[in-house]
């Protein structure tokens, strides 16, 4: 068992250590296992850390809490993935507010291409399902992980057609991977570990606690491209999530419903609103993501390779200097490349023709 697991655990356990703070102090300290070593005058001096924060560290007494969870974690073989490792996933880390630590027990890549988030209501009436079936079934040959939060209702709707239809779905718990809440998605979540998997910010031993569920929904509006809402009410869980996505400048879709319903009231408000798009069908989200069905997919990608083999040795700079990122402005491309200008704008210019590369708004290209 490495150290730096032991504190990096230990680092989340510290009372009124939020993740902002955490990374204040690993920063200022040089290192997780430092913040541990370091002397009161030290941790004083780290922004958002009080005489509490440094007495509790100093006591370490999240040692000995952090050393049971690193026994649970192995025993059922479960990832901890801190936010600077490569298997965190990379939506999230972008985040600001992002999970220092995550908690997996699965088997789908977390940095999938595809991933789509499904919301909606605990008590969902019989057309709401079938919609949710519907979108979630037609989505089948995108390649797409199915992502929602195990909830009754539409949570556990997208989870179990998902798993029906042969689809990768993940559920984001708001307590720990020691219990499953609600108990009667036990089976669901078992069958999930072995084809999707169960992903969380919380240790083992913490329970559904209120405050948990709005953490909860910042992680699948973080972790997902597109957030689906079908059926919800005007408050919720599911509008906190929808305004999480906007927040997070993902795409956001919802499901229309009769005017008057309660559970139409939210769908109908972000539409209204233009904070979500009208949604009918898994086709209009495909084609509004701009995703290809994966044999058309798979073709693509054999005509790109043909054309990268027959491209230029300037041109493959291009293509690999654009790959680095995903935007890239004309003028930083520029200097890199040790190009002229207009030496540049004619081979962007041949790469987009060839469906290579595309520019986009303010000067600023990217791989097709």
């Amino acid at each position: 068992m490495p150290d730096s697991l032991l504190h990096q655990i230990a680092i989340t356990k510290i009372p009124k250590v939020g993740a902002m703070t955490a990374k204040n102090l690993i920063s200022y300290c040089g290192g997780t296992s430092k913040v541990f070593e370091a002397d009161k005058k030290t941790l004083l001096k780290v922004p958002g850390v009080g005489e509490h924060i440094a007495q509790c560290i100093l006591e370490q007494n999240v040692l000995g809490e952090a050393e049971k969870e690193v026994e649970f974690i192995e025993r059922n073989k479960i990832k901890a993935l801190f936010y600077t490792e490569k298997e965190y996933p990379a939506r999230l880390r972008k985040l600001n507010d992002c999970p220092l630590m995550l908690f997996y027990k699965g088997t789908s890549n977390l940095n999938n291409a595809r991933i789509v988030g499904v919301v909606g209501t605990r008590k969902p009436t019989h057309h709401g399902i079938s919609i949710c079936e519907e979108i979630v079934e037609g989505l089948r040959p995108y390649n797409v992980i199915i992502l929602s939060g195990l909830a009754y209702g539409i949570d556990v709707t997208a989870h179990k057609t998902a798993l029906a239809t042969g689809q990768e779905t993940i559920g984001v718990l708001g307590h720990g991977l020691g219990s499953i809440y609600p108990a009667a998605h036990r089976k669901v979540s078992q069958d999930m570990t072995l084809q999707g998997g169960l992903l969380t910010e919380f240790t083992s031993n913490s329970g559904p606690d209120r405050e948990h569920f709005p953490m909860r929904n910042r992680i699948v509006a973080g972790l997902c491209d597109a957030l689906v809402v079908v059926e919800t009410a005007e408050r919720g869980g599911s509008m906190i999530t929808a305004v999480r996505a906007a927040q997070y400048n993902k795409q956001l879709f919802a499901v229309p419903g009769r005017i008057r319903d309660k559970l139409s009231i939210g769908c109908n408000q972000l539409i209204k609103q233009n904070k979500a798009t009208l949604l009918e069908s898994a086709e209009e989200l495909a084609y509004t993501m701009h995703w290809q069905l994966a044999e058309e997919e798979s073709e693509l990608m054999t005509k790109q390779t043909q054309l990268f083999q027959e491209l230029t040795e300037p041109e493959k700079k291009i293509i690999d200097l654009l790959s680095q990122k995903d935007e890239n402005q004309f003028d930083i491309v520029l200097r890199q490349a040790e190009m002229s200008s207009g030496e540049l704008s004619a081979m962007l210019l041949t790469l987009e023709f060839q469906g290579l590369v595309k520019s986009l708004p303010g000067k600023r290209f990217a791989l097709a």
